[in-house]
């Protein structure tokens, strides 16, 4: 019988955490052998979990660099911003790599990562999860199948939500570009990706993109409002109130997303929640933060053929990251919810419906990914296991095609103008 493949955790927060859980349901296919990350709770947490031995916790992932290669690869889950120096020492190495997304926040450093790994030969999987998501992968097969015809138009929405926009991009990680990166980056390259994948192989030849910070400034700050929620006598009346975010869920008995991510080195409960909203940065007036990304943001796309695209991110939804997409071909039209398919067929004049299966072992937590989480775990090991990147439905080559649509799209923002992405070379992106 085999032996599971080894993989060292780089970055122990919540992905880390929950890609490692595939060793748990199958110890026999994969084995956390080594984790590294600066909270000692964090590498503590995982150690336990897939006992690891102390010599394999590191506080730093340069001192795995400094010892043999121990394993088969590595999952890279640090911050965006500290993405690509890892990346790139470990193919360097010899690991193969799962990079969670965006795979960098230049597109120079995106390029690196892939050269490096082409170089070492070595197996890049991305953490565009979504292509992963059964519904769809679903959609792509009725495209592939012509259930539709040809592709001529594709529309699709992120509701980001508001309370999820509020925790992450206003009070959270990705608020700020100088620590993070801009927001269709760091929230959205999954939906340009996937209009790419459907796009099928069509170059984009020219993008523009309009967006702003709407409402979380200062100028929108509440009449009587306080800096933090727990003394704020206006606080009731927000939709954004810290305390009805995290503090009434820790009361009713949630401790995961996103109560879990306030308390970084403890279990969360009333009095950590609370302490994290009085000191912390999830306590603070969303009025009131450093954020500058953007809350909403358009791009439109003209591919090779005449085929377009547009894409909207809007942080003020009540769904949250439930992906709307509406697919028009010549031959019938396409519709998503996130939940069922339905395709109405030009010819017979008829509507049939399609679902996938979107179970997870028992033990894998359910995600915002659905089953994604699992499903992408599932190819990766594979892949390594026998040695067939075919397996991986994101790897570096088209993963950085649709990265730098991306870049570009946030250009066409920043300079108001049409930008011509016919540059981009389509069959030598690692060149």
């Amino acid at each position: 019988m085999p032996s599971p493949v080894s993989v060292i955790v780089v970055g122990a927060g919540c992905r880390g955490e929950t890609y490692s859980q595939f060793a748990r349901i199958y110890p026999d296919r994969m084995k956390v052998v080594g984790v590294a990350d600066p909270r000692q709770y964090a590498c503590k947490k995982l150690q336990e979990q897939h006992n690891i031995a102390e010599k394999n916790i590191f506080e730093d992932w340069h001192g795995i660099l400094e010892r043999e290669k121990f394993a088969d690869c590595v999952l890279v889950c640090t911050p965006d911003r500290l993405h690509k120096e890892p990346a790139v020492a470990f193919a360097r190495q010899g690991y193969h790599l799962l990079l969670e997304k965006p795979m960098a926040t230049t597109v120079e450093d995106c390029t690196e990562i892939v050269a490096a790994c082409t170089e070492s030969g070595v197996m890049l999987t991305v953490c565009h999860v979504l292509r992963y998501e059964p519904i769809i992968h679903k959609i792509k097969e009725l495209i592939d199948f012509g259930a539709i015809g040809d592709v001529v138009h594709i529309q699709h929405l992120e509701p980001v939500g508001w309370y999820h926009f509020a925790h992450s991009f206003v009070r959270g990680n990705w608020r700020n570009e100088a620590e993070s990166s801009f927001a269709l980056l760091a929230k959205s390259c999954h939906d340009i990706d996937l209009i790419h994948h459907w796009a099928g192989g069509r170059r984009c030849l020219k993008v523009s993109s309009f967006g702003a910070l709407s409402h979380f400034r200062k100028e929108s700050k509440p009449a009587g409002a306080t800096n933090r929620c727990l003394d704020c006598p206006v606080e009731g009346d927000c939709a954004y109130s810290s305390k009805k975010i995290y503090l009434d869920g820790v009361k009713q008995g949630n401790v995961g997303w996103p109560v879990s991510v306030i308390c970084p080195t403890s279990l969360p409960d009333i009095e950590s929640v609370t302490e994290a909203l009085r000191t912390g940065p999830y306590g603070r007036c969303v009025y009131d933060c450093d954020n500058d990304v953007c809350t909403n943001q358009v791009v439109n796309m003209e591919f090779e053929g005449g085929l377009t695209a547009a894409f909207s991110m809007v942080a003020f939804t009540e769904s949250i990251c439930q992906r709307k997409t509406t697919i028009y071909g010549s031959k019938g039209e396409l519709s998503c919810d996130g939940h069922e398919i339905r395709v109405f067929d030009f010819v017979n004049r008829r509507m049939t419906k399609h679902t996938a299966p979107n179970q997870t072992p028992e033990g894998f937590s359910m995600t915002g990914h659905g089953a994604a989480d699992f499903k992408l775990m599932e190819a990766f090991i594979s892949a390594v296991a026998n040695n067939d990147p075919s397996l991986i439905r994101s790897g570096p080559e088209e993963t950085l095609r649709s990265h730098r649509l991306v870049f570009e799209a946030e250009r066409s923002r920043r300079e108001s103008r049409v930008v011509d992405c016919s540059a981009i070379d389509h069959h030598q992106v690692s060149a």
